[in-house]
């Protein structure tokens, strides 16, 4: 007895599902998209979003940026890539302005400056997670024409 593509109900000779009404004579289409891409099953604005995360977004982006080859996965993994980078050369740039902040004395200014760099930095991913979930390819000033020449190749 033939069954149901979508839900494994027995159909019988029947065009389409008794019980979920899909048609049996077409492929399903979760099948055919997870054929095109490898992270088919993941939408675009979900893939753009997780490449923005917290402490493993750039695991994520590299991921996606070798895998996926849509262009707005693309340009969202390689302008998250960007933004770990600029920030890395960020926070090693302040980690020498500390150590000279202790030398002189001043040591409050260089944990308040870490504090705030880090608040800053949880707000700009916060707000890049929130872009990329709405579909937007929003440019970083100096990233984001890099990343949108990347991801149009």
């Amino acid at each position: 007895m033939p069954f149901c593509k979508a839900c494994g109900q027995e159909i019988g000779t029947a065009a389409f599902c008794p019980k979920c009404g899909a048609n049996q004579s077409a492929a399903t289409p979760s099948a055919a998209a997870g054929a095109a891409s490898p992270t088919g099953g993941l939408q675009e604005n979900v893939a753009g979003l997780l490449c923005y995360t917290p402490f493993i977004g750039w695991i994520v982006a590299l991921v996606l940026l070798l895998i996926d080859k849509r262009k707005f996965v693309k340009f969202h993994a390689v302008q998250a890539l960007g933004l770990c980078v600029a920030l890395i050369i960020i926070y090693i740039a302040l980690g020498i302005s500390i150590a000279i902040f202790n030398v002189i004395h001043i040591f409050f200014l260089g944990f308040l400056l870490h504090r705030l760099l880090w608040l800053a930095t949880f707000l700009l991913l916060i707000f890049m997670m929130y872009k990329a979930y709405l579909k937007e390819s929003y440019k970083l000033p100096v990233i984001g024409d890099f990343a949108e020449g990347i991801a149009s190749k």
